[in-house]
């Protein structure tokens, strides 16, 4: 077999080197019939001497390229091979920097932000090309900081939804459920409910105004109402939910959560005053 391929070559190379020099030669025959007729413009003899040449470097690419054909295939083949198998190695990789260009694009998001993905949630610590960390908050809907770090690769941000729970800085909007019974007094709930968030938000209430104000115009949204607000929910005929949003520094949403709650609770008789 080596020495068929060998053959192969060496038959190759005289045809190239016969190829070669008959297509020298007839570029020098050209050229001496160009020289001895009679041309009356100098112009159109430069345009014919590059004609010329360009005629030679196409002939001979041509006629190497059907002489080495197959082994052209052969280096194309292995080329496309070798192409393939890179990819498929460095599929992760790739998409991974893909990932990274897709973040600092779109401005997902920044070290310091609350985000959620594909069920995990925390806080942004460190970002790389290849992977964000963030500091793991939960479990669930719960605010607390759990202590451990969760490596997200950049591929993730490609196909999952992203959360950015806190695109206004150091303030948002936070949202949590108070369930009842449909027969407790529900009225009075409310009032509390509503009472004891505006009293959490009292300190703070002026900086989130301004703070989310800057991020409605920032995007070209309408100002959002940043006033503590309760709405009512019936998921079921025998329950019944009070939604509470209310403005909280990021950092603090359990903490005022649990200030909320736990005045509500001291406050309120689930059956009303003179009824417990």
């Amino acid at each position: 077999m080596f020495w068929s391929l060998s053959n192969e070559l060496v038959r190759n190379g005289i045809a190239s080197a016969v190829w070669v020099v008959f297509v020298l030669l007839a570029r020098l025959l050209l050229v001496r019939l160009l020289k001895v007729a009679e041309v009356s413009q100098p112009e159109l003899r430069r345009r014919w001497l590059v004609q010329i040449r360009t005629a030679t470097v196409l002939t001979l690419a041509a006629g190497l390229t059907v002489v080495w054909a197959t082994e052209l295939r052969t280096i194309a083949l292995s080329l496309v091979a070798l192409a393939v198998a890179v990819v498929i190695a460095t599929k992760e990789l790739l998409l991974c920097l893909a990932g990274s260009l897709f973040k600092m694009g779109a401005r997902a998001f920044s070290v310091g932000d609350r985000i959620e993905i594909k069920g995990m949630h925390g806080e942004v610590v460190d970002q790389t090309l290849l992977a964000t960390t963030i500091m793991e908050v939960g479990p669930g809907r719960l605010q607390q900081r759990s202590g451990r770090f969760i490596v997200l690769p950049n591929s993730l941000f490609l196909s999952e939804p992203l959360i950015n729970e806190t695109p206004g800085g150091r303030y948002a909007l936070h949202v949590f459920t108070v369930p009842l019974r449909a027969t407790d007094d529900w009225r009075t709930a409310e009032k509390v409910l509503l009472a004891v968030a505006t009293e959490q938000c009292a300190p703070f209430l002026e900086d989130a105004r301004r703070g989310l104000a800057f991020l409605a115009a920032s995007r070209y949204l309408e100002t959002l109402a940043v006033e503590p607000r309760v709405a009512v929910q019936l998921p079921t005929p025998e329950e019944l939910h009070l939604v509470v949003r209310l403005p909280v520094p990021v950092e603090q949403r359990s903490r005022v959560e649990q200030a909320v709650l736990r005045e509500f609770l001291n406050r309120w008789s689930p059956r009303g005053p003179g009824q417990g």
